[in-house]
């Protein structure tokens, strides 16, 4: 179907996880399962650089939450204040996860700690999503190309 080398691969998971990660829309899940089923021996560093992608990409939600005036009542801030950083491990969940990082930018939480559990969280899920699209591959799928 679509024929790319990895260096190009790796260079639209980038722009995808980045994108993702915003508050604008975006796929970079379906995007690293592309990128697997060409390149199945690049998990590992596709798992990388999704993650990567997707932490940057959050933390840019996060300088933007820095711009924000002190006033905000969504879910997400009201979430950070119940649970604090550790709330942070969901900032993968699709558009509750920007909300999390624009929040964690406006409440001035520290962006040390914040970009560590952006990165646990998002890595989490890319190695979910991978590794479930591996097991697909390797059980699933042979049992329709038989």
């Amino acid at each position: 179907m679509f024929d790319f080398s990895a260096q190009a691969g790796f260079i639209g998971l980038f722009i995808a996880s980045f994108v993702s990660a915003t508050v604008l829309p975006g796929g970079s899940e379906v995007v690293l399962i592309a990128m697997l089923h060409k390149h199945p021996e690049m998990l590992v560093p596709a798992v990388a650089v999704a993650t990567l992608g997707n932490t940057l990409g959050g933390m840019s939600s996060y300088l933007l939450g820095r711009l924000i005036p002190n006033r905000a009542d969504s879910r997400a801030v009201i979430w950070l204040h119940r649970y604090g950083y550790w709330a942070l491990l969901f900032s993968w969940v699709p558009l509750f996860g920007d909300a999390l990082c624009v929040g964690a930018g406006w409440l001035r939480f520290n962006p040390y700690l914040s970009l560590m559990l952006f990165a646990a969280g998002k890595l989490f899920r890319y190695a979910l999503v991978a590794g479930g699209w591996a097991w697909i591959e390797a059980v699933v799928l042979p049992w329709f190309y038989r």
